[in-house]
């Protein structure tokens, strides 16, 4: 299962992460212990460990003597946990000193000589996990290479996730990044490290229309450097007026195509790099790339991908900034038009709790009723579901606002900035503090559980209408795409 990866991650919920904190940082001058229990979180090229539990000491399960050190049956206790959870084990301790945390002869020796036993139990690795005193993770995988022997696997990046989200980068595998001249300002408002954290983060953005494009374009100027963009739609005509970088001879072009090449001209950063996903996050490709996020943008505005997105930001510990728009008109006037944006993640009330989407539409939508024109016609016009009038400059206010949530959520002060509501016909921005989720809401329950969930994808019927031809581009875009790209080449090669 193991080989197919490039790149290895952890992630934690706030709330465990706390607790676990709490406990390991006691003392302080004294290291401590405790075991936990993972499970895995299978993208495309990614997988990470999810801390879904922990198993904390009894009394005489460790030996505390400055260095520290577990009991044999400690050891079983927490690996018969493990197996009965169909999930992994996770050794977590406690250093000195802050930031990434090396090893020493006796860390290696206490996780490689218990590497074997939990593999043979669980068919899992070994989790290492180091915690240092300003309370920055590092972690590692044991990757079993023969018969009795194990290689440490660093992981990339360490996340938890909730009211904020704190990163803690590899060393290594992901350096330090510094800010040139293009992000002078950018920089010094967000600051190094801040800034750094965002340059260094995956981010996917499902969903490239009006809100999406302008979701992208933002993060090329302020120096991302990996993106991750998924839609399977293609542009058309009537999608000119509100999708950023879009241009007549775009028209049949897919739009994840136009958003990348459209976010590689606004780039800062000399470093980005774009996945191109054309399918929905709703089928395994697009589900899978979105697993090897560390935090998604949700510009969709159908019931089954809110869903979707909904349970990954709670089983995969992947943060999700969504939004929506709706225009209300009467007699071809408008009448009123709001937009909504918030963050959901453990500890945060869930999309189907802010009633981001209808539940009872997700059915119909797995069905391929809301793709049947005979079926629509039947639905109240003045249902959300009917109604597409988005507009540019809404659209421009509404990314705006998500990329402020994702600011907030890295940078603080204030991580969470709650369910924002902008009305157009007062001019007023509302902010709703945000709140647990209903007491029948499920989302909190599967915190963490990854792949030992059930699978939430299906076949999109919209998706497979969409693939049902390639790419064609009327004769202007295949006059003008190919020079373009040329043009945008050497312009990165002067650069």
């Amino acid at each position: 299962m193991l080989e197919r990866y490039d790149e290895f991650a952890v992630a934690l919920p706030e709330g465990l992460s706390q607790q676990v904190s709490d406990h390991l940082l006691q003392w302080q001058y004294q290291e401590d212990l405790c075991f936990a229990i993972w499970r895995p979180s299978e993208g495309s090229h990614r997988l990470t460990a999810l801390i879904a539990d922990l198993v904390l000491p009894l009394h005489g399960d460790r030996n505390v003597h400055g260095n520290v050190g577990f009991t044999a049956d400690y050891f079983v206790r927490a690996l018969a946990l493990a197996r009965q959870h169909n999930a992994g084990l996770a050794l977590m301790h406690s250093h000195l000193g802050p930031g990434w945390q090396g090893m020493s002869d006796d860390d290696i020796r206490a996780e490689t000589g218990h590497a074997g036993a939990v593999k043979a139990a669980t068919s899992l690795p070994f989790l290492g996990l180091t915690i240092g005193n300003d309370r920055a993770w590092s972690g590692r995988l044991w990757l079993r290479t023969a018969a009795r022997q194990y290689q440490e696997q660093p992981v990339s990046v360490v996340r938890v996730v909730g009211r904020g989200m704190d990163l803690t980068y590899h060393p290594t595998l992901k350096p330090m990044v510094h800010y040139g001249e293009e992000l002078d300002r950018t920089g010094k408002a967000l600051g190094p490290r801040g800034w750094a954290d965002i340059a260094r983060m995956r981010i996917g953005i499902v969903g490239l229309g009006s809100v999406g494009s302008l979701v992208s374009e933002a993060l090329a100027r302020i120096g991302a450097q990996n993106m991750v963009l998924i839609d399977f739609d293609k542009i058309k005509k009537k999608n000119l007026d509100r999708t950023a970088g879009a241009f007549p001879w775009d028209v049949g072009s897919f739009k994840v195509n136009v958003a990348a090449e459209h976010a590689q001209r606004c780039a800062t950063s000399r470093n980005l790099s774009i996945s191109r996903v054309i399918g929905s996050v709703v089928e395994d490709n697009g589900y899978d790339a979105a697993l090897d996020c560390d935090l998604l943008f949700s510009c969709v505005d159908r019931p089954w991908p809110r869903r979707v997105l909904n349970h990954i930001a709670y089983a995969h510990v992947i943060p999700v900034i969504d939004g929506g728009i709706l225009v209300r008109l009467r007699a071809d006037r408008m009448i009123g038009a709001d937009w909504h944006c918030h963050t959901v993640a453990p500890g945060r009330r869930c999309l189907e709790c802010l009633k981001a989407y209808d539940p009872s539409l997700v059915a119909m939508e797995m069905q391929g009723l809301l793709d049947d024109p005979s079926y629509m016609a039947q639905l109240d016009p003045s249902l959300p579901i009917r109604i597409h009038e988005n507009v540019f400059p809404f659209s421009m206010n509404l990314a705006s606002l998500e990329v402020m949530q994702m600011l907030a959520l890295i940078l603080g002060p204030i991580h969470d900035l709650g369910d924002q509501n902008y009305h157009f016909s007062t001019g007023s921005l509302e902010r709703t503090e945000d709140k647990d989720c209903d007491l029948a809401c499920p989302y909190p329950d599967i915190v963490a559980t990854g792949d030992n969930w059930y699978r939430v994808t299906g076949e999109h019927l919209a998706a497979r209408q969409a693939h049902a031809g390639k790419e064609r581009l009327g004769w202007l875009g295949r006059t003008v795409r190919p020079v373009r790209h040329l043009l945008i080449r050497l312009c990165h090669r002067i650069s």
